[in-house]
């Protein structure tokens, strides 16, 4: 056990613990601005598509009831663009973060192999690469990599912590220089549905991928855009030679999401009002956080997608922290997603209208 542990750095959130009693000692309470996690309700279609599967006595399969292979591969054509999507394209997986860990040992990595990633990013990107035991590096243009070796690229448009997205032809340029060099390419895209000052695209629109999923699959959730991160549901798309065996893979490892979950998903992905209502909420709370900061003499950098504010105040981001905890402000340090992140904060805008009008105030 403690070998497989030790191959791990220490758990960055451990380390807010101070911060968060300070900002919970505030007179009116903590407004934690420091983890993504939804806080709004289950929208009613989806909790009654739970409940109505309630009664699952047997093992769900893992590749998925074909209403629910249905329900990914509609969704991936309407709203992503992608044409000619068969069930063999799809395969849900239980949250994308098992997915991100656990990929480089499912894909056979191990030492001497390579895994890139952006060079603000995800922790969970590392540590996939740690229990694997294969090398990890990071890039600020993956097409200025060396490509020997390397054998599996993340990308993240919009990205987790910056905000920041990826336009259609530099995914374009990625995707060509990805496929001459042979090495196969993920794209996180869990924040695609949440853009502000940009229109994320997915790299399985065709006018990325010249019309073929060869050597990439595209990573999404439902955890933010439905408010379903307790329900940990999620799925791949892309190619089949990938994702074939994958799912024999998971299939022994038993990794499959419960048949209510899959009946809640199959809802979710039907319906495309309830994402508009809390992308709203969203846009109202990231708007009055925004203003709040800049005031307050932060400078908002990227930003222009997902669930996040990427602030700095040009001083160290524990300097930032611990001055935010003072007011009863709780947010995530810029470092924990790497040292490039060593002057920012991430201010996530997944508290309630109550909270957030409470950090507003106080930022005031």
């Amino acid at each position: 056990m403690s070998a497989v542990s030790d191959r791990l750095p220490t758990f960055p959130w451990d380390k807010l613990e101070p911060y968060k009693k300070t900002a919970a000692a505030h007179p009116d309470g903590i407004v934690d601005l420091s983890v993504g996690t939804p806080v709004d309700p289950v929208p009613e279609l989806i909790q009654k598509a739970l409940i109505d599967a309630a009664d699952s006595p047997g093992y769900p399969t893992v590749w998925g009831t074909p209403a629910l292979r249905d329900a990914i591969t509609g969704w991936v054509e309407r709203r992503l663009g992608a044409r000619g999507v068969t069930h063999r394209h799809v395969l849900p997986i239980v949250g994308s973060k098992e997915l991100v860990a656990w990929l480089p040992t499912q894909l056979g990595l191990g030492p001497g192999d390579r895994v890139a990633y952006p060079r603000l990013a995800y922790p969970t990107y590392e540590v996939g690469a740690r229990l694997a035991r294969a090398e990890y590096e990071v890039y600020d243009d993956p097409t200025e990599l060396d490509p020997r070796g390397l054998k599996l690229l993340w990308l993240n448009s919009p990205s987790n912590p910056t905000g920041k997205v990826l336009s259609g032809q530099e995914l374009t340029r990625i995707v060509a220089w990805a496929r001459e060099h042979g090495v196969l390419i993920f794209s996180d895209e869990c924040y695609l549905e949440l853009g502000w000052e940009a229109d994320p695209v997915s790299v399985l629109h065709p006018d990325v991928n010249g019309g073929s999923c060869d050597g990439i699959v595209a990573v999404h959730s439902l955890s933010k855009r439905s408010n379903l991160a307790g329900y940990r549901a999620a799925f791949l798309a892309g190619d089949p030679a990938v994702l074939g065996p994958l799912l024999e893979i998971r299939k022994h490892g038993g990794m499959m999401t419960s048949a209510p979950t899959q009946a809640a998903v199959v809802a979710a992905l039907g319906d495309d009002e309830h994402v508009r209502v809390q992308r709203d909420r969203y846009a109202a709370r990231r708007t009055a956080l925004r203003g709040a900061l800049e005031a307050h003499g932060f400078r908002i950098e990227h930003s222009e997608a997902s669930l996040y504010l990427w602030a700095t105040r040009d001083e160290s981001c524990w300097a930032t922290v611990a001055h935010l905890a003072e007011l009863g402000v709780l947010v995530a340090p810029g470092d924990f997603y790497g040292e490039a992140g060593a002057r920012h904060v991430r201010v996530a805008f997944t508290a309630t209208d109550d909270r957030v009008e409470a950090a507003v105030r106080r930022l005031a």
